[in-house]
């Protein structure tokens, strides 16, 4: 299985066999990631020969990955469709003190570039689910979402051949609920399951209902460190390009609009890979986590010294994906956060719904509302000193703008028409 040497769980320390299938570590009830063996792979690789920049999708970084698509027995199992090799976009002319923001843009295709199929980063942690479950033999997955895992995951399983669950808010985005309806309409193989509520009250659903009936569970964090992996080509591609794909090099900062938080921890998971295999050295981003007012647990546990966050009730946020009302990866984003030298900060709805508009006002980027969100924290992080002038800032755009709509089109049109 590529490279992978042991499961680890992140809080316990505890190992397990990488061919363990597993969701939550039985020690303590939290995450577990992959581990892998990067001295054997640099043997294998010299000359960092397991890069291929040529491919336009995330398994360009091929070894770094659970599976490796080198190796015709693990290649096989691959369920691939484009995802990732996404492009950074200059925005510096967002912010104000010279500061040098880009934009990683996950949502929209760019000419040149690869696509994530369903337009939304979900899709990088989806492809390695699906591979993952196929090298495992399983056929029938779960998942609980605030949309974008679960429409990810529906496109995802359908291509891998298998079963798929996904129990999402009823008020989830038309464009997002329609396409996972659609294939349930389509392929009995596809169900849809609506609840009142968030991506709690869905988990709570399909625990009680498809779990104990066969179906793996998906849901953050709560499959074996699958997920990471994908989310890490994030930071592997930001390592990559954030020179001009002159080297490797990282940011001084990084601003992510953090639901559950696995593109935090794979993120840096990658930095620590990178500078295992001598492409970087021991300097590290600043980790700025960015979550709506209305649903701050992140926020709350950060402002408190929290070692983790306590579940809050969730409100009502333009930014579904952020609705996310607790975590049980929260700890180690926690942790990060505080290691970097970042901070966790809330957007208020308002400002958030400005920055987007004025975005599309001046770019005409399909940017969703998180992402929108992740600019409208640089410009208080600069007003607040945290961001200096010459410092070079990754935002993370998460999704498309298209699968809001209808909801927000008024957000566009009302200033196109002032």
């Amino acid at each position: 299985m590529g490279y992978t040497l042991h499961l680890k769980g992140i809080g316990s320390g505890q190992t397990y066999s990488a061919d363990q299938l597993m969701n939550l570590d039985p020690v303590d009830g939290r995450p577990v990631r992959m581990i892998l063996d990067l001295e054997r792979l640099q043997q294998d690789y010299p000359d960092h020969s397991w890069y291929q920049p040529q491919r336009r999708d995330m398994w360009r970084f091929g070894p770094l990955l659970p599976l490796d698509p080198n190796q015709p027995e693990d290649a096989r199992h691959i369920v691939s469709l484009g995802e990732g090799h996404t492009p950074l976009l200059n925005a510096s002319d967002l912010v104000p003190n010279e500061v040098r923001l880009w934009i990683k843009d996950e949502g929209h295709p760019h000419p040149g570039y690869g696509e994530n199929p369903t337009h939304s980063f979900k899709d990088r942690g989806m492809s390695v689910v699906a591979s993952m479950a196929r090298r495992f033999g399983l056929d029938a997955l779960a998942v609980p979402t605030q949309g974008n895992a679960g429409d990810s995951l529906c496109h995802y399983a359908r291509a891998a051949g298998m079963k798929v669950v996904v129990a999402m808010p009823d008020d989830t985005p038309m464009p997002i609920l329609g396409s996972v309806a659609a294939a349930a309409a389509m392929d009995s193989d596809v169900t849809l399951e609506t609840v009142k509520g968030t991506i709690r009250e869905a988990g709570e659903l399909l625990k009680a209902e498809y779990i104990p009936n066969g179906y793996f569970n998906c849901a953050t964090f709560q499959e074996p460190g699958w997920r990471i992996e994908g989310k890490k080509t994030l930071g592997l591609e930001i390592a990559e390009a954030v020179a001009g794909y002159q080297g490797w090099k990282l940011p001084d900062a990084i601003i992510y609009p953090t639901g559950g938080g696995t593109g935090i921890l794979g993120m840096w998971k990658a930095f620590s890979e990178l500078e295992c295999l001598g492409l970087l050295g021991p300097e590290r981003p600043r980790i700025y986590s960015v979550q709506s007012d209305v649903t701050p647990p992140l926020v709350n546990a950060f402002a408190r010294g929290d070692a983790d966050t306590t579940p809050v009730e969730a409100g009502q946020s333009l930014c579904v994906g952020l609705n996310v009302p607790g975590g049980v990866g929260h700890f180690e984003v926690l942790r990060i956060i505080r290691d970097s030298g970042g901070k966790a900060l809330a957007i208020d709805e308002q400002t958030t719904a400005n920055t987007l508009t004025d975005i599309w006002r001046r770019k005409r980027w399909w940017i969703c509302p998180e992402g929108a969100a992740t600019v409208a924290a640089a410009n208080q992080l600069i007003e607040a000193g945290d961001l200096q002038a010459g410092e070079t800032v990754v935002a993370v755009n998460t999704g498309s703008f298209e699968k809001y709509l209808p909801d927000l089109r008024h957000l566009l049109v009302e200033r196109d028409q002032a």
